[in-house]
Formats: C-alpha cells, structure tokens, sequence
C-alpha cells in the first residue's frame, strides 16, 4: 500500500498576483520565499522550501496539490496502482524538479475530478524556518474539492491513492474527509459534493486559538469578507474561521484536529446532512464560501 508523509504543498491560480501575494502575507502570514522563471510566487508556513505557490492566470482556481511520499519505494507501488487503473501519469523532468526544488515528483489528474495530484520526495532534507511574523500556523492542513462525480472520486482515492476516509456528512451527497495514511491527522483532502467539479478551499492549521481571534479581528480592520465562523466542525473536532481571498477563493484557519493511530484506528463515521453537523457553535454560513474556483487539469 501506498504510504505517505503529508500535505506539502498547494499551487493556485490568481488573477492578480501581486495583491494575492501581499494577502497571503499580510492577511494570511504567509512567509515570501521567492518567484520562479514564470514569476510564479513561492510561499512557506512550515519547515518545508514551500507550501503554497501561486499563479497569474486568467482565472482564479486551483492548479494541483502536492502530497509528500514516505520514501523512495512508494513510488513503485503508487505508478503499479496508477497502471492498473488506466491512469495517465508522468514523472517531472530534472529541469522541472530544480525549479520548484523537489526531488523526485509524478503528476497525475484524477480522472473525475480533473483534479491534478502530485507525488514527491523534497530535494534534500533541509529544514526551512517559518517566520511567525503574523500567526503560529502550524502547517498548510488541507485542500478540499467539490466534484458533480462524488462516488467515484471517493473511490478512487480511498481504493486507489491508499488515502484512509475518517468521517463523512451526508450520504453522497455532502462531503467526506480522508488523511493520506500513515498521516495521523483527521483530514488532509476533502471531497464535496458540487454541481459541477471545482475547488472549494485552503486550510491552515494554526497552534494557538488566539490566531482565530487574531485574524477575525484583523479581517474584519481590513474589510474581508469572513464567511463562517468562528464555530468548531463535529467531524474533526476543529475550531475554524473562513474567509474570502482577493478573488473570492475560500481560505480556512483551524485550531486542533482529531488524530488518528495508524493500528486500530476507529471506524469512519456517516454524519447527517444538517447544519449541526459543519458547526456544533451554529455560525452562519454566507454562500460565498467555496463558491469560487476551477480545478485546472496538467494534460487531457
């Protein structure tokens, strides 16, 4: 089975990417790392080179998200599952690989979703520090989708990418939440039901409550939009803050989160479909949230 070490990284596509890189500092905190030969911007909020890299595009959206492998053999098995399945992947060159300093890295699209999916080592074992300018965030927690083909992509994450499902809210109809195994917490990937396939938000998980209070505060200062919370999530047991990025994309803090043992764990759990089971506290939920976004495919 496939066994990963983590969420590492999640690239978006911005249409301004000067204010959406001021936001991802000033409102976020963010530390700035660098830009790429395609003026792409280059992020960090933990020990890792980077952990959340933005785009100028013509619209806003997500590009791919990046799951850290446990090591060099995983990726027999992850190509072996991927074959099997029909699905088409490729391994990214050295030149790509130097560039965005990772070591060895397979692409893929999931093909449901169209979501893109990366696989890597990092190109070293360096630890990078995170500057705690802003807020203690503790590390990019989650990236969570919306898919008109909900079954099927929970499927194929669960029966193919070895990601371990531990709870849902709804019955195929609202949204489940997977931790890619051995990972211990709650979630790192969320499927939610949708119209049509898009993406729905970018968690990051902060050390301290007080970043909630902090950052409801300074975004109310500067006037963005707050479109949930702050409320805690039954399923995972988080306290949580949404709000809105200069193109309407959702971005989450949370503080806390269930965590599971790899042996033995409990038993996924199917909650009701209602209001009470997103926020035990009752915050209002404004439409805005996660209503912005594609999902941009690497190749057809």
């Amino acid at each position: 089975m496939i066994r990963y070490q983590k969420l590492g990284y999640v690239e978006l596509n911005v249409t301004d990417i000067n204010v959406s890189s001021r936001f991802y500092q000033s409102m976020v905190g963010l530390q700035f790392v660098g830009e790429g030969a395609h003026h792409e911007v280059f992020l960090r909020c933990g020990n890792d080179h980077h952990n959340l890299v933005l785009h100028q595009a013509s619209q806003p959206g997500l590009k791919l998200v990046g799951w850290m492998l446990q090591d060099e053999q995983q990726f027999d098995e992850l190509h072996a599952r991927l074959q099997k399945s029909a699905v088409q992947f490729r391994e990214l060159s050295d030149a790509e690989r130097a560039a965005r300093s990772l070591g060895r890295t397979t692409r893929m699209v999931e093909p449901y979703s169209g979501v893109t999916f990366e696989f890597y080592l990092p190109k070293d074992q360096t630890a990078y520090r995170f500057n705690e300018e802003l807020a203690k965030i503790q590390r990019i927690g989650h990236a969570v989708i919306k898919t008109a083909h909900y079954g099927k992509v929970v499927n194929f994450v669960r029966e193919v990418l070895n990601f371990a499902e531990s709870d849902s809210i709804g019955d195929g109809d609202g949204i489940a939440f997977f931790r890619c195994f051995p990972n211990p917490y709650h979630h790192g990937f969320g499927i939610g039901h949708g119209a049509a396939n898009g993406w729905h938000h970018i968690n990051f998980m902060v050390t301290e409550i007080d970043d909630i209070g902090r950052a409801l505060h300074r975004l109310k200062t500067f006037g963005v939009p707050v479109v949930f919370g702050p409320g805690r999530h039954p399923a995972s047991g988080s306290v949580f803050l949404y709000w809105l990025d200069p193109d309407g994309m959702t971005v989450e803090y949370s503080f806390g989160m269930e965590e599971f043992p790899e042996i033995n764990p409990r038993h996924p759990r199917q909650m009701p479909r209602i209001p009470s089971s997103l926020d035990s506290w009752g915050s209002y939920r404004d439409p805005r949230m996660a209503s912005r976004g594609s999902l941009e495919r690497a190749f057809d």
